[in-house]
């Protein structure tokens, strides 16, 4: 009796002294994000307006739709190195097929997200990384892409570009259009019971296989819902830009994965944050707009949004390491 009183006693305690380190890691990527809006308004206040929102995060669109792609598949404790050239094809396919024969370029755009799901059967009843398979398909994508569309060109849909161009009353698109993809994603992913089970599969896959679910499954379904917004990425880029280029989505593989981990995710364990993932995709459009304020050389700017990242992950390195002392202080 005495053992049971101290072992719930112990619980207690735990999770009493986890719970700020939980806290802290949920606000630590809206933190970096308002970090970012502010230098922003520092050093222009003309841009938090709604053209200069709008304007800025318009293209944020397809990268937090190509960031939810990833956030799929790493879930399910893979990495997809194949996004961004799965984005150029599909916008390769939009501009070109969905314009002039939109019953081909559906078939097509099906086909894709048919071929994703075939990727996680493969990669779960071959026993083969998940690195060398979306490696081996980045080059598929390339040269589909290349042989769509061997120079620049083609043209949106009219409905595509109506779509994306929308003008929203009070807020900026773009922001209601972020808010409902984190909505509906947390909501399947985070709340739903099966979506439990998908994260199940990422965090414990044994106790998901003797429990009677279907681990080749649950990898088919996160690799086809990776398929399915890695489709809505293309399409949404496309109906921005008007026009497709076969590298045109090329730079999404590495802001993708930047986003999810930016967002809190984790590469192992099934840990991701839809929100999160939205949030720091949206960081890393604005990151971009903040270098080009503070007038650094295109040629840095990568190398400073990097140290953003890192800059993150170091944060939450210390928080995860911080003990119960330091957490609990007054």
């Amino acid at each position: 009796m005495t053992s049971l009183a101290g072992a719930s006693t112990l619980r207690a305690v735990v999770a009493e002294v986890n719970t700020p380190r939980r806290i802290l890691r949920a606000i630590l990527p809206a933190l970096s994000l308002a970090l970012v809006v502010a230098g922003i308004a520092w050093f222009n206040p003309r841009a938090i307006s709604y053209f200069g929102i709008n304007l800025m995060l318009n293209l944020g669109i397809p990268v937090v739709l190509a960031t939810i792609a990833q956030m799929f598949v790493i879930t399910v404790n893979e990495l997809d190195l194949s996004i961004g050239n799965f984005v150029s094809f599909v916008g390769c396919v939009a501009a070109i097929w969905l314009r002039e024969n939109p019953v081909l370029g559906v078939v097509i755009l099906i086909g894709c997200i048919g071929l994703y799901a075939l990727m996680g059967a493969v990669i779960y009843l071959r026993n083969v990384p998940s690195i060398v398979v979306t490696l081996g398909m980045l080059f598929v994508w390339q040269g589909l892409a290349v042989l769509v569309l061997p120079r620049p060109g083609g043209k949106a849909p009219a409905w595509l570009h109506d779509i994306m161009n929308l003008r929203t009353p009070y807020v900026p698109f773009p922001i209601v259009a972020a808010v409902v993809i984190a909505a509906v994603v947390h909501f399947g992913i985070m709340q739903s019971s099966y979506g439990a089970i998908l994260r199940g599969s990422g965090g414990n896959p044994n106790a998901i296989g003797r429990a009677g679910w279907s681990l080749l499954r649950t990898k088919v379904v996160m690799f086809l819902l990776a398929g399915i917004f890695g489709v809505l990425s293309g399409l949404s880029l496309i109906g921005l830009t008007t026009s497709a280029d076969a590298n045109i989505g090329k730079g999404y593989t590495l802001l993708s994965i930047a986003g999810v981990i930016l967002g809190g995710g984790e590469f192992v364990g099934g840990r991701v944050s839809p929100i999160g993932a939205v949030i720091g995709a949206l960081t890393l459009t604005l990151a971009g707009t903040l270098l080009n304020f503070m007038r650094i050389s295109p040629d840095w700017q990568v190398g400073a949004e990097g140290a953003i990242l890192i800059i993150v992950l170091a944060a939450r390195a210390l928080i995860n390491r911080a003990g119960p002392g330091v957490l609990s202080h007054k």
